[in-house]
């Protein structure tokens, strides 16, 4: 089993509240899925790919709310270290499609503003359909072979500093493993920098082409981009934050260090859903429709 470093302080205050932001990540995220569904005039691949997005951020909050409010009621935080193995799989898989799913959005606004003409040829049915996939099975495959890996390790702690089994599992095993690292970077190259890489081209491409048509167009190319770089910004963010949290020394104040990660799983799942409801316009004015409709009939 491993023990897992939780602050004692106010764990019914700390599960009170993750249990609201679960419910809000829910209700919020798949609101807008189920506008995005139901609605034809939403059947774009934009919003599909940001269904996709939202859809995957329910899934990530399922991966790690559960179980860290049964760890907020409990008076010993424990896992099995087969479960912990399943949690970081999960976690790593869900965390890294949202790149993914990033990057084929910025595809989608790229052809969409740079080779308009060409868009319905290019971005097929079809075509969202293997991006999709590929968002989902790319990093599936790889870190399931990371995970295997892992699995194999010897330990010789059973203690996390962490609320929930991320790469700080690498500091149970009793030697650093050269495989485990190697493996862990190419998994890094292939689903984060790349993507990322491919994002800021695009992006790139897309700001070039609007500061050439200052008009209309222009702007209202901005505003389509608008929501998607608020997005992009925030997860980059909290990448980077995530990976500092880790690399932080082992006498950083576990209470400060229960903060700053569990603000890192808070936030991001809330995030998406209010920027897309609030900046994207279609959306915006279905959602208006509904709670008007729910207020009708009350």
């Amino acid at each position: 089993m491993v023990t897992a470093i939780i602050f004692t302080g106010s764990l019914y205050l700390y599960f009170m509240l993750v249990f609201t932001v679960y419910i809000l990540t829910i209700c919020s995220n798949s609101t807008i899925v189920y506008l995005i569904w139901k609605h034809q005039d939403l059947h774009e691949p934009m919003y599909i790919f940001i269904a996709a997005l939202l859809l995957n951020s329910v899934i990530f909050s399922a991966v790690i709310y559960p179980k860290l409010m049964v760890d907020f009621l409990s008076e010993k935080q424990i896992i099995s270290y087969q479960a912990c193995l399943v949690q970081f799989f999960m976690f790593y898989v869900f965390a890294y499609s949202e790149v993914l799913l990033l990057a084929a959005m910025a595809y989608d606004r790229y052809v969409s503003i740079c080779k308009p003409l060409q868009y319905p040829t290019i971005m097929r049915k079809k075509t969202v359909i293997v991006f999709l996939a590929l968002s989902w099975l790319l990093p599936a495959c790889h870190f399931l072979g990371f995970t295997i890996l892992i699995a194999n390790q010897k330990l010789c702690s059973f203690t996390l500093r962490m609320i929930f089994c991320n790469n700080s599992i690498y500091n149970l095993f009793c030697v650093p493993s050269t495989a485990v690292s190697v493996y862990g970077m190419l998994c890094f190259l292939n689903v984060v920098v790349f993507p990322v890489i491919f994002i800021v081209f695009t992006y790139s491409s897309i700001l070039i082409i609007c500061y050439h048509h200052s008009g209309d167009a222009g702007r209202k190319a901005t505003q389509t981009c608008l929501p998607h770089l608020l997005i992009l910004f925030n997860y980059f963010y909290l990448l980077l934050y995530g990976i500092i949290i880790v690399r932080i020394e082992s006498d950083f104040p576990n209470t400060a260090r229960f903060v700053m990660t569990l603000q890192l799983v808070l936030y991001n799942p809330l995030f998406n859903p209010i920027i897309y409801a609030l900046k994207m316009k279609e959306i915006n004015r279905h959602l208006k429709k509904l709670f008007c409709l729910n207020k009708i009939y009350r």
